[in-house]
């Protein structure tokens, strides 16, 4: 049986009404681009108009060998998903009930009050401070290339930079912290970065960091890509970010899975806005769906 292969999007009982509204017309109906976290590498972004773009929905790797959510993506309404490149922990496209899909983006892509433009770069294999020598063991068991230029597919990554609401949003993804001079030169001015930070260092090393934010010299940084306790698993590696946190001088700890940002109210000195473990969605129920039972302690 094939029946489960491929897109499910001929499954949906919803439609693309919203989209037929906008496509028509486009106004702002509220001040601000809200961002909210769902764990992982996941940003819905929410424009002016209400227009919703999901990046990097996150599943488990397919062969089932390692693990590193407790489940699968909650399936999620969106008018938009997209995706920087085809690693598990940010393809799950097929997890958004949503009109349009953008994977891995090369090019621009406008509607309403939105333009999304990926541009193309390959994905970080600097080693030098990750927490195990991935590029050996990737080797020893015999996996597809990781170095560019012949990198294979899933070693290319697609930064994707949204801008609405007068803002200019880089979701930077997993992408090397060197890209070349035309790459810098064309993301140009950006006012939020969401960067890939761990303490284990997985994506970019904290001098990497440091250096993107650097270059870019944006007005707010996210973190992402990080350990949350009842969300990653502890077999992924991968570790909080407070560590780097507190070595941050401008730090705003959210107290909600979501904020919204104005071109005017947007900090004049760096500062980072971290989501900490909250996440958009009601994790006691997605494990509650997924068979596994929550047991509530003290406070």
């Amino acid at each position: 049986m094939t029946i489960d292969r491929g897109l499910s999007a001929w499954r949906s009982a919803r439609n693309h009404n919203r989209m037929l509204k906008w496509q028509q017309e486009c106004g702002p109906v509220r001040d601000g681009v809200e961002i909210a976290y769902f764990g992982g590498s996941a940003f819905r972004i929410t424009t002016p108009a209400g227009i919703t773009i999901m990046i990097d929905p996150w599943r488990n790797l397919p062969t089932g060998k390692a693990d590193w959510f407790f489940h699968d993506f909650p399936e999620t309404s969106v008018d938009i998903g997209a995706s920087t490149h085809a690693h598990f922990d940010h393809d799950a496209l097929h997890r958004l009930d949503a009109s349009v899909l953008l994977d891995r983006l090369i090019g621009t892509y406008e509607f309403g009050d939105l333009k999304i433009t990926g541009l193309a770069d390959k994905h970080a294999t600097d080693e030098t401070f990750a927490p195990y020598q991935f590029q050996k063991i990737n080797a020893y068991f015999g996996g597809n290339p990781v170095l560019p230029p012949n990198n294979a597919r899933s070693w290319d990554n697609c930064m994707l930079l949204v801008e609405t609401g007068g803002l200019r949003i880089l979701h930077w993804g997993d992408n090397r912290q060197n890209p070349p001079k035309q790459i810098w030169e064309r993301l140009g001015h950006i006012d939020i970065v969401m960067l890939p930070v761990d303490d284990s260092e997985h994506v970019l090393g904290y001098p990497m960091v440091e250096e993107v934010i650097h270059r870019i010299a944006p007005r707010v940084v996210i973190p992402h890509h990080y350990f949350i306790w009842n969300l990653v698993l502890r077999q992924s590696t991968l570790f909080s970010a407070e560590k780097w946190l507190a070595r941050q001088a401008n730090v705003q700890h959210l107290q909600t899975a979501q904020n919204r940002y104005c071109p005017v109210t947007l900090p004049q000195e760096i500062r980072v806005d971290s989501f900490g473990d909250h996440v958009s969605f009601d994790v006691d129920a997605w494990h509650g769906e997924n068979g596994r039972q929550v047991v509530k302690g003290p406070d």
